[in-house]
């Protein structure tokens, strides 16, 4: 080890150097991922010498006993692993060879994220006549997050971020007065051009921001907001959308779990199951590979294989024959 400083005030340095390249994502990323390796040690101050194989193995273990989805580990190590390396590019330690190999660093889709499309019509199409519902229907905080979610939906998939981040500037109309969205994704900066369907663009014009000062397209974020300020909003927004999602789907008799990833993974699953090239899904959600595709497809995939298994199972064990789309 060249210098003496400690991997904790590294770490620290490079999350208050995100902060100021405006990367508050993933600054809090880094810091949930120090706070959880501090809680592991039981100290604050912790050296580089904390990072050997057999401890990162244990720091795994500790944290699935502390009821950490395989994600979250995953989120966990990538972003020390990415500090680590960080530091070794810059000499402060000598490193060691694949230390990060025996711990996941993986993405896993251990829950179902994508509705059926009878769940789908549930939340976006029906009446929701539930004796918690009040006469006239449902509350104005659950009708927008309906109709957000619609507008996900609509929108290819548009994740949370993406949306609630668009800008006034990001909305054309074409010689043919069909109307566009052209931005980049706030995750990987992937460029993406989604036509607006007219159902779309009601919503649009339900929800458009009446400020004239602010810089954004809806009226989900106070447009005057710069900096931390401003992504600590978009983490709220994020939260009370999730909290009447949670609520709309009680409401709609709807079971699976409905969060601000349901338009996405579901908008995904339905173009496989109509037959959709995952090139085509891959391009139209903006993702940075096919591979993310495929990991959102990933269940879609093991139950598409469980249906043929038991088709064949069916045949030989028992005699039926079954045809696919039967």
């Amino acid at each position: 080890m060249m210098k003496t400083e400690s991997f904790t005030n590294y770490m620290s340095r490079v999350i208050e150097n995100l902060k100021k390249e405006e990367r508050y994502g993933t600054a809090y990323i880094y810091s949930y991922a120090l706070k959880a390796l501090r809680i592991y040690k039981g100290k604050n101050d912790l050296p580089f010498s904390v990072f050997n194989k057999m401890e990162m193995k244990h720091f795994e273990q500790y944290l699935l006993n502390n009821k950490r989805s395989w994600n979250t580990i995953s989120t966990y190590f990538r972003a020390l692993r990415a500090v680590y390396n960080r530091a070794v590019d810059e000499e402060i330690i000598k490193g060691e060879l694949r230390l990060f190999h025996h711990v996941f660093t993986g993405v896993t889709s251990e829950k179902k994220l994508a509705l059926e499309v009878s769940e789908m019509r549930e939340l976006i199409a029906k009446n929701c006549s539930r004796t918690m519902l009040c006469e006239t229907g449902l509350s104005p905080s659950l009708q927008r997050a309906r109709d957000l979610l619609t507008l996900m939906l609509l929108l290819q998939g548009i994740g949370f971020s993406d949306l609630i981040h668009l800008r006034n500037v990001n909305l054309k109309k074409s010689s043919g007065k069909q109307y566009f969205l052209h931005f980049r994704r706030q995750k990987t900066g992937t460029e993406l051009s989604i036509q607006v369907p007219p159902e779309a663009m009601a919503i649009i014009e339900r929800y458009r921001s009446k400020d004239s000062f602010s810089l954004y397209l809806l009226d989900l974020l106070d447009g005057r907001s710069r900096g931390e300020e401003a992504y600590g909003e978009y983490r709220r927004q994020l939260r009370i959308f999730n909290y009447n999602l949670s609520r709309l789907a009680t409401l709609c008799g709807v079971d699976s779990p409905v969060s601000s990833y349901t338009a996405r993974h579901t908008w995904a699953t339905l173009a496989k199951y109509c037959e959709v090239p995952e090139e085509v899904i891959s391009e139209g959600l903006g993702h940075s590979s096919l591979e993310v595709t495929r990991t959102y497809l990933k269940r879609f995939e093991n139950e598409k294989l469980s249906k043929a298994n038991l088709i064949i199972m069916d045949y030989v064990f028992k005699g039926n024959q079954r045809l696919w789309n039967s």
